[in-house]
């Protein structure tokens, strides 16, 4: 495992780049420039970006995101989330009431045209999960409501897998997290996005499209920051991947001081992914 100073040194052996977005394109404050720039000289030099995120909301919402955060469209070919795959799990539910947890910013693009009505648990078929309701939010304050929905025996559906997320300077807590409660208090659970294939076959075909043509696996590289969602993920869809140490791991690897290979590879070695090369920035 190697230190790399920049996606250049690497990218001649690679056809296709599926990228993780937050902590890795921006940090959900504002853009990683270096990132955006490595990205959009590996697009000119004929390489095809295809952005993959757990964001629990369709991929049109998190495009409009990124332009404000000065995420330039040069930088990608295309987009796929969780919210879109998330949109797949939720036909099954036309007609029928859900209760949603999460942001109200996350509600209306991810129930867009599926006729599913918002509700109270106590009428719902099912507990849908964007992200905890606020940023300060832990997962532990919904032991209570968990209980409620225990006794209903409802499924949840993550449409945030991630347990936590790079916000600015800060580390918080995702739906992914509620879901891990969930599931250890007895509940079921349905998790949606990375590291799951679905996401990662949707991804490939849009990568196929853009390179118009089939593109051998051993030709494309995964890019992200999360060991539990892009190494995991990385390693089940069979792609290399080039890890970014400086997000949701940065302290404990010292990303940005002196971080040790072995600390890196003891650290993701156990997802089974391979490895390529880490740097705590995408450059």
């Amino acid at each position: 495992m190697q230190a790399l100073a920049g996606l250049s040194g690497i990218a001649p052996r690679y056809d296709v780049v599926l990228s993780d977005i937050w902590g890795v394109v921006h940090n959900g404050v504002a853009a990683h420039q270096t990132a955006v720039d490595a990205l959009v000289d590996y697009r000119r030099n004929g390489g095809r970006v295809v952005l993959i995120s757990n964001a629990p909301r369709p991929h049109g919402p998190i495009i409009e995101m990124m332009d404000r955060l000065g995420v330039s469209r040069e930088a990608y070919d295309d987009v796929v989330t969780s919210g879109d795959a998330t949109r797949v799990v939720l036909e099954r539910y036309r007609g029928q009431t859900v209760h949603y947890v999460g942001p109200p910013h996350d509600n209306d693009s991810l129930f867009e045209g599926l006729d599913i009505t918002i509700g109270r648990a106590e009428d719902a078929r099912a507990i849908v999960v964007t992200d905890l309701d606020t940023d300060h939010d832990t997962p532990d304050m919904y032991n209570d409501r968990i209980t409620l929905w225990l006794s209903r025996n409802l499924p949840l559906i993550a449409a945030n897998p991630d347990r936590v997320v790079e916000h600015g300077d800060q580390i918080l807590y995702c739906g992914g997290a509620l879901a891990d409660l969930y599931e250890a208090r007895g509940g079921m659970i349905v998790m949606v996005g990375k590291p799951y294939k679905p996401i990662y076959a949707e991804a490939l075909r849009l990568a196929e499209k853009a390179a118009g043509h089939a593109v051998d696996r051993t030709r494309i590289l995964a890019i992200g920051d999360s060991v539990r969602t892009d190494a995991i993920g990385a390693a089940g869809a069979g792609l290399d991947l080039l890890f970014i140490t400086g997000s949701i791991h940065a302290a404990e690897l010292d990303a940005f001081g002196n971080a040790d290979p072995e600390a890196i590879r003891r650290l993701v070695e156990p997802s089974g992914a391979n490895v390529v090369g880490f740097m705590p920035r995408l450059a």
